[in-house]
């Protein structure tokens, strides 16, 4: 039997799926086999960035101490020692309270420090506080909330406790645990890293991408406890969405779901020149300019083509914002410069643009008007297949445009891209921006965010135009 020690990290992911840690722990090359990518990486430079600013609360506390007592191991974030014991802190670069997860990391620390002997008076999560608005100087005491857990670390402590005995144990078994990981219980997205080593029996393409499937547990539950794991298996008998069953039908039957009539009722609506409208945006933690709250887009690029005529060929135009200062101005004196007073604007997933148009109106109220009138003029393309009038077997359920893409415009695709989605855009935007590259790098960097937002409003075209030939007589 290994003797190895229990972290703090190792207990919540044995929490989230047990095996998946003992993999972790145990056979490092099945766990470390798939890098992370640069936007997880991102993720971790995020919360490396918040929890050294939050340590300016605290300037009398102790930072990043170890305690290991009996092969449990806890780092902890902040300690600040007071008359009446010590206040443990941890930091969170989060906007909100993670009720599944944040109060076991931190009961998981409580309970190695007091087997150290340290006398805890309290324990909290300091995390962003998202109702804050910078004004000028970051202020730091605005930005934070310190959200005392205490009484629920000591309410789940004993559950808390077992789990540890149970971790402990579990994850010091030399052997492999057989049988599948718990994420078979789990819709697609849910899957843990290691998932597919751990369950070979689950097909690529498997109950388990039904849309949304993971929100339906019983039915998920008793698709697999039935050992239904093909869509070919499933019974005619189960409850499933509409979206579910035309996901089903379709890959079934090899048929595509079209409704004519009502996909020209949507084209029809739409009013030249068309504007096909997509943007690219930074969510900084830490507010990086005035009138942003933490983890508020920051709208940094857009791709722009113009339709003015059903047979015409689409003109394009965009913007990207390269300097160190806040894009909101030249982003939407740019915009306004391309977008006229008439004609629909085609978006896709019109909520984050739309969002977006009101953040910017807000900051700008010299172009909240403008913003207004180009709200009525929008058409989420998306809805098209949202309301399933378009269904193929290769959407697999879904509405992405990454999805739809391939299979009406199969020429196009973004996997020949340097950058090949948003989370990547993102992360090379702040890159280019705050002196993490260097000349040759940064021409690469905006050539690839061009060519990337460029196809998206392209494909967007591509499609609407297969569409227009699909239903014209």
């Amino acid at each position: 039997m290994t003797q190895t020690s229990l972290s703090k990290t190792n207990y919540i992911l044995y929490r989230e799926c047990p095996k998946n840690a003992w993999l972790k722990v145990h056979k490092p090359d099945v766990y470390f086999a798939t890098p992370l990518s640069p936007f997880e990486l991102s993720i971790i430079e995020t919360g490396n960035e918040v929890d050294l600013l939050a340590r300016d609360l605290f300037p009398t506390g102790e930072f990043q101490r170890s305690f290991e007592h009996d092969g449990l191991l806890a780092i902890t974030d902040i300690l600040t020692k007071k008359d009446d014991g010590y206040h443990l802190y941890e930091v969170k670069a989060t906007n909100d309270i993670d009720k599944k997860v944040h109060p076991y990391d931190l009961a998981f620390q409580v309970i190695v420090l007091e087997k150290s002997g340290i006398k805890l008076t309290s324990a909290s999560i300091v995390h962003l506080n998202k109702e804050y608005v910078r004004k000028g100087d970051l202020e730091i005491t605005k930005l934070f909330t310190i959200t005392d857990l205490t009484e629920k670390v000591e309410s789940i402590r004993p559950d808390v406790e077992a789990d540890i005995d149970k971790a402990f144990k579990y994850l010091q078994e030399d052997k492999e645990p057989v049988g599948p990981c718990s994420c078979i219980y789990k819709g697609r997205s849910g899957h843990c890293t290691t998932s597919k080593y751990s369950n070979p029996d689950i097909p690529e393409y498997s109950v388990h991408d039904l849309s949304r499937i993971g929100l339906s547990k019983r039915k998920l539950t008793e698709l697999i406890d039935s050992h239904i794991f093909s869509l070919d298996q499933v019974p005619k008998e189960l409850e499933l969405s509409d979206v579910q069953k035309n996901q089903l039908f379709t890959h079934l039957n090899d048929y595509v779901i079209q409704d004519l009539p009502e996909i020209k009722s949507q084209l029809d609506s739409l009013q030249f020149p068309l504007y096909f409208l997509d943007y690219e945006t930074f969510p900084s933690a830490i507010p990086r300019f005035d009138d942003y709250s933490p983890y508020q887009q920051i709208p940094f690029q857009y791709s722009l083509h113009i339709l003015n005529e059903p047979d015409g060929e689409p003109v394009h135009k965009d913007f990207l914002y390269v300097e160190s200062g806040d894009p909101s101005r030249s982003f939407v004196d740019s915009l306004q410069s391309h977008i006229g007073g008439t004609g629909s604007v085609i978006v896709w997933h019109k909520d984050f643009e739309c969002g977006r148009n009101r953040e910017l109106g807000l900051r700008l109220p010299d172009a909240k008007s403008f913003f207004d009138g180009l709200e009525k003029r929008i058409l989420d393309l998306e809805d098209i297949f949202k309301k399933q009038l378009y269904v193929h077997k290769d959407f697999r359920g879904s509405s992405s445009i990454k999805k739809i893409l391939p299979v009406l415009v199969p020429e196009l695709s973004y996997k020949e891209l340097a950058i090949q989605e948003g989370g990547s855009a993102a992360d090379a935007w702040n890159k280019l921006t705050t002196g993490g590259m260097n000349d040759s790098e940064k021409e690469a960097s905006t050539e690839a965010l061009r060519e990337y937002c460029k196809l998206d409003t392209y494909a967007m075209y591509a499609i609407w135009r297969k569409l227009f030939e699909l239903v014209s007589p």
